[in-house]
């Protein structure tokens, strides 16, 4: 049932698995698996864009599976590309200047400024392992200097050789005139230095398998291009992987877009098929600038994790890969409701209706049956309200709200009660703003503490209290009642936005807000911080 209904899903992944299946039926696979492949620059630490592209990759991997109904035997594979000279040192890494004196050498030989590993790079893929294994990926790891020195490169590094002259012919016109004059698709190693070298070859032998250059010292030297001694430039590398790995599908961000028809060139030349491809669009940070590994500018997985739960960092990628998204704190309340209220809709849905919901993608096709009674947004003003500083605070509500409830029965209540409380402390506390009452608010307010005191101190209906709310605002003469809503936030709450007012009340409780209302219009708020 679930394939035949995948075959007119509107969700990108299963868009994407139907692309990748026609390239299946028209060029075959021979006895190999559908390989997947995600790409890592590991020059800097891992950030967001690099967890997007994975989790990404797995969407499409787990949306094919279901196509497919498990005909195919799947492969997701990350290549670390560590065996890139250091071309400048990241701004947020210690020990500058030792690694100052390791300019141009492979990542993998560059010492570890955190002294924790055997080099810059094994540190480096030791972090961006670590923090794919704890969302649960299933992947295999290849570190592009394994590959080189194993010899899994060798047969396709030798045809590049045989054809390099078609190579170069896709090449050069991509180039500004200066640098056609020196470029080479092959970098060799130098067996004095040890750094990668851009140098132009003086000759290429590819029955022998051989390249001769001038090295820095201009020595001429003639080096094997198999086992490790030479790689290729990024952009003929792109290509040569395709086709060494085998690769049926691959994405990448927007900036790979206009190269992304060089890859596929050089992929052919080389005698494979490229992958089906997918461009995304890049995360920014809040000043819309590209996430940057040197510069570790914008929001990082950990950061995120801090404050919300994983599965909300997935829905975030999951939704409009193709649009670019600003990646900051604020985003992050909005992203946790949205899946939450996916999550709550999933049950009720047909299963046509259940392959277009993130949830499906984020868990597999099987999401859990967790639901909130009460959204990421409420809790934060409740948090704010209450100005909590524990979950004990928090619950002292929720336990009255949800009757029966507990950290114990609603672990993940709980869990985004903590996350509510970091939130608050440190976003929205250092920036609340109250500001007094003016006559008509004041006389709006007076009149909604008689309307809730008529409801009585245990009425915990957020519709009735909400109604009462309106009447107050209407009473008031309020041609819009976003202007009344948005006085009772920045008087009460110290901030012009919030969640339902009604559903506020009925979790904070009547006796609570009139105290807090009382406090707004006595001025007592104002020296709250």
């Amino acid at each position: 049932m679930t394939a035949q209904l995948a075959l007119n899903a509107k969700a990108w992944p299963f868009e994407q698995a139907r692309l990748l299946l026609k390239r299946i039926e028209q060029h075959g696979l021979g006895d190999k698996p559908v390989v997947f492949e995600t790409g890592y620059g590991p020059s800097g630490l891992p950030h967001m864009g690099t967890f997007g592209e994975v989790v990404r990759t797995t969407m499409v991997r787990q949306a094919f599976i279901a196509l497919t109904e498990g005909r195919y035997e799947t492969r997701m594979i990350c290549v670390s590309d560590d065996m890139d000279g250091m071309r400048k040192i990241p701004d947020n890494l210690p020990n500058q200047d030792m690694l100052a004196n390791y300019l141009q050498m492979p990542l993998t030989v560059v010492p570890d400024p955190f002294g924790t590993h055997d080099s810059y790079g094994a540190h480096m893929n030791a972090r961006l392992r670590a923090f794919l294994d704890s969302f649960g990926f299933h992947y295999e790891f290849e570190s592009a200097t394994a590959l080189y020195k194993s010899g899994a490169y060798d047969a396709m590094l030798v045809r590049a050789l045989e054809r390099y002259d078609d190579i170069m012919k896709v090449m050069l016109p991509t180039l500004g005139a200066e640098r056609q004059a020196t470029y080479s698709p092959f970098l060799p190693i130098s067996p004095k230095s040890g750094r990668v070298l851009y140098v132009p070859m003086k000759s290429i032998d590819a029955k022998a398998g051989t390249i001769t250059f001038d090295d820095e010292d201009g020595t001429e030297t003639t080096l094997s291009v198999k086992g490790g001694a030479v790689k290729l430039q990024w952009k003929p590398d792109f290509g040569m992987r395709w086709a060494a790995l085998g690769v049926d599908f691959e994405m990448f961000g927007k900036d790979h877009q206009t190269n992304a028809p060089v890859y596929s060139r050089i992929c052919r030349i080389l005698g494979a098929e490229p992958p089906t491809q997918f461009v995304y669009e890049l995360f920014l940070d809040q000043q819309g600038e590209k996430i940057s590994k040197s510069k570790g500018n914008g929001l990082s997985v950990e950061d995120w994790l801090k404050y919300a739960p994983p599965e909300s960092l997935t829905y975030y990628n999951f939704v409009k890969p193709k649009t670019a998204k600003r990646l900051f704190f604020d985003v992050i309340p909005k992203a946790v409701d949205e899946y939450m209220q996916h999550l709550a809709a999933f049950p009720n849905q047909t299963p046509a209706q259940q392959l277009e919901n993130p949830v499906w993608h984020i868990h597999n096709g099987n999401p859990p049956a967790d639901t909130l009674p009460i959204s990421f947004a409420l809790m934060l003003n409740l948090a704010s309200a209450a100005s909590a500083h524990n979950t004990d605070v928090m619950w002292g509500f929720i336990g009255r709200y949800c009757e029966g409830a507990s950290p114990e029965s609603h672990p993940m209540l709980d869990q985004l009660a903590g996350f509510a409380v970091k939130y608050f402390q440190d976003f929205v506390e250092p920036t609340k703003s109250f500001r007094a009452a003016d006559e008509r608010e004041c006389a709006a307010m007076q009149d909604l503490i008689d309307r809730l005191e008529a409801l009585g101190p245990d009425c915990r209906d957020g519709e009735m209290i909400q109604n009462e709310v309106y009447a107050a605002g209407k009473a008031a003469e309020y041609e819009n009642l976003r202007d009344w809503f948005k006085a009772l936030y920045e008087v009460l709450l110290g901030q012009s936005q919030g969640p339902r007012f009604g559903s506020f009340v009925a979790i904070y409780g009547i006796p609570e807000t009139v105290a807090l209302i009382e406090k707004g219009l006595a001025g007592d708020l104002l020296e709250t911080k």
